[in-house]
């Protein structure tokens, strides 16, 4: 960046400054070349990152479609900095200092650049006089103060509080460098300027400059008289512009590449990463990450994009409960590794189980798939993309731990993955008083997915049948599929199972179309996600000549309106087909957000509202709604074995009891999730709160909510009559 503060020679009684005052012009030329130099190396390195981006594979996504609007709502989130404000208002503020105050002095060079290299040979005048002068001047001193006063709050932040996010092994000498020569860069324009002000004689228009014009009046009664000031002028003023044109050039090389990585990342953002995975070549001969040249160019722009900042690391349940897991490392691990090849060192495989790799596959199975992660990053760096890649690529391995490898075969052998005879899946409606419908045989509103937990686990059983006797008695149209319903394949694919998921996929499809319905209801948020962002994307045509395939469907899904059950049932409750007056139940009750319903799919109020209709007291979590706490069992947790300590689920109920305002008073943990209940019925175990707190799903809290109203209402028409 060239110095504002570079100045062009003028007569002094103008209101400027002479812009190369006491620099003759010898020392300009060279300073012009110096310059054309440090933007050449500048411009030559770009173009080689550009090309590492070129050199990676296609991306399966659109990435540039509507490239206007991408970039006006990227400058709109970068410029705002909102995403950097989101769960830490001081960084963000911080961050915003910085920020606007360097793109202030880039655009302050810029316009002098033009004034003194471009207008001025022209016209023979100069616009940098008088009014705009003054103004340019004041603005420039206010904005650049702002942002040495941020700078001033990182290296407070990584030095004296030493923030434990800002730490790590990839944090070293090029962060210390880059974050002391912003700061320096700062503070030398404001002593150039201070000394230039002092050696002209205090000019009365720079009072407008009120920094420099600060720091003046401290130079000069710390003995500096005008006449060293004149002398020393041209030193400071070289130390100042050298370190400026050794920043510009070094940009490309290092970290300050993310101050344009960041935002062509932004650019290039998917608004469904996470929720929708991208799928893989029909091409036999395609690999997933056996070497760095499988990544694409977006994860690669990833990888350079990461300022490592450790938002994502601080956000992962897996690295909280003490696992091998730091999604910030496995994304400059896979930069660091990318940058060696590029350099001539030696291949090893990227992911593998023990032995020498970039990464190891235990720390890929211990991601949760939650996306805390993806959420928490103010760049949008798309982490589960390259994780489960990685997935992928372990499973072509046959690297899977035998619990994971036991699950899949159980989805392949049995369609479920409990491995239990598919003609028991609807066995659970023995106990119900009523018939459910066989949707394969009847039109129905809704056709509804059980899932493998509420089908099969005795625990979330008594979840299905809660929910049936909701739509039964609002008399809701729906029906389920019986045997023909198979496990939807929604966290084998995060996993990295991702065949196994298309031969589900294609099943369901079929079976979809072979029935009569208007939407699809879902009991557990993980095939909510599936059926609604996945299963549309896949086009089944493309592996219809692969032999390992055997998909019936050609082409893509329709689709059709899929539902969470909460979104369904919150409008029996609003439109009275519940008969609930709000006033049923009185338990002081807490509210854990699935990552599937939440954070995936932005579904935060109808559980509350259907909470809040039985008359129990919610106590919102700390960590609430996107700011919600993994159960630990999404990704394939549910089916692994893992030391945490805590578990995600002990740590969950944890808070639950004493960071929640109602403290112990809490008496049930309520959620929307099967595999959540499961999670959290073993960490009750475990983390011993038996005796301290009861799970409950929201459907069971209704139907007690609804027979309590319905005992009410008993109770009332027995009453005798006055009189």
């Amino acid at each position: 960046m060239i110095p504002h503060n570079v100045l062009l020679l003028q007569a002094t009684d103008e209101v400027t400054r002479p812009t190369f005052w006491r620099i003759g012009p010898i020392q300009k030329a060279i300073f012009y070349y110096l310059a054309a130099l440090a933007i050449a190396v500048f411009l030559v390195s770009s173009y080689r990152r550009v090309q590492q981006y070129l050199a990676g594979g296609p991306d399966e996504l659109s990435r540039l479609d509507e490239l206007p609007g991408r970039v006006v709502d990227a400058a709109k989130a970068v410029l705002s900095n909102r995403p950097l404000f989101e769960g830490d208002l001081v960084a963000g503020a911080m961050h915003a200092m910085i920020l606007w105050g360097f793109l202030t002095l880039l655009i302050a060079t810029t316009i002098l650049g033009i004034d003194m290299d471009l207008y001025r040979p022209l016209t023979g005048d100069s616009f940098f006089v008088g009014q705009f002068y003054l103004s340019y001047s004041f603005v420039v001193d206010a904005m650049g103060l702002l942002f040495v006063v941020g700078l001033g709050v990182a290296i407070y932040r990584r030095y004296g509080a030493r923030t434990d996010r800002l730490l790590g092994r990839h944090t070293g000498l090029e962060d210390d460098l880059f974050l002391w020569t912003l700061f320096l860069l700062g503070v030398g324009g404001y002593l150039t300027e201070g000394i230039r002000i002092l050696g002209q004689g205090f000019p009365s228009f720079e009072t407008v400059s009120f920094v420099g014009w600060g720091l003046a009046i401290v130079l000069e009664g710390a003995g500096v008289t005008p006449q060293l000031a004149a002398t020393v002028y041209p030193v400071i003023w070289w130390s100042h512009s050298l370190l400026a044109l050794v920043f510009v050039a070094a940009i490309p090389q290092g970290k300050p590449f993310h101050m344009l990585a960041s935002f062509a990342n932004v650019v290039a953002s998917d608004d469904d990463a996470g929720r929708r995975l991208p799928g893989i070549p029909s091409d036999l001969d395609a690999t997933n990450a056996t070497s760095i040249d499988d990544f694409t160019w977006k994860d690669r722009l990833d990888q350079d994009a990461c300022t490592k900042c450790g938002r994502c690391s601080s956000a992962c349940p897996a690295n909280a409960s003490g696992r091998d897991l730091d999604p910030r490392n496995v994304i400059l691990d896979l930069k660091g590794y990318r940058e060696a090849r590029n350099a001539g060192a030696e291949s090893v495989p990227i992911v593998a189980d023990g032995g020498t790799s970039v990464i190891d596959s235990r720390t890929m199975e211990s991601c949760m798939a939650c996306m805390a992660c993806m959420d928490a990053c103010p760049v949008d760096v798309e982490h589960l993309k390259s994780f489960t890649r990685l997935n992928r690529q372990l499973v072509d391995e046959g690297e899977v731990d035998t619990n994971l490898q036991d699950t899949f075969q159980n989805v392949m052998q049995d369609g479920n993955t409990f491995g239990n005879p598919q003609r028991d899946r609807g066995a659970w409606t023995s106990e119900l008083e009523f018939d459910v419908t066989d949707a394969r045989e009847t039109e129905v509103e809704y056709l509804w997915y059980v899932g493998d937990y509420p089908s099969f686990d005795e625990r979330n059983k008594a979840v299905a049948r809660s929910l049936a006797t909701l739509f039964d008695h609002a008399d809701v149209e729906y029906g389920i599929l019986y045997d023909d319903e198979q496990y939807d394949g929604n966290d084998i694919r995060r996993a990295g199972e991702e065949f196994l998921f298309l031969q589900q996929a294609s099943h369901h499809v079929e079976t979809f179309e072979d029935c009569e319905f208007d939407k699809i209801v879902c009991t557990d948020p993980h095939s909510y996600n599936t059926f609604k962002n996945e299963y549309p994307e896949v086009d089944f045509g493309k592996f219809e000549d692969d032999p390992m395939m055997d998909t019936p469907v050609d082409g893509s899904w329709d689709g059709a309106p899929v539902f969470h059950w909460t979104q369904v049932v919150e409008d029996l409750v609003t439109s009275g087909a519940l008969g609930l007056s709000g006033t049923e139940l009185d338990d002081t009750v807490t509210y854990h957000d699935p990552c599937h319903l939440g954070r995936y799919n932005d579904e935060y109020e109808a559980p509350r509202d259907l909470i809040e209709a039985t008359g129990c007291d919610l106590v919102e979590m700390p960590r609430n709604r996107d700011d919600s706490f993994c159960c630990g069992g999404g990704g394939g947790g549910l089916w692994l074995d893992f030391d945490d300590e805590p578990k995600p689920s002990e740590e969950r109920l944890r808070e639950a009891l004493q960071d929640t305002a109602a403290g112990d008073a809490v008496e049930k943990f309520v959620v929307a999730c099967p595999m959540c209940l499961t999670m959290y019925e073993d960490g009750r175990k475990t983390g011993g709160y038996e005796d301290d707190i009861e799970i409950v799903d929201v459907a069971e809290l209704l139907v007690e909510a609804v027979e309590e109203q319905s005992d009410s209402v008993e109770s009332l028409m027995q009453r005798p009559a006055d009189g």
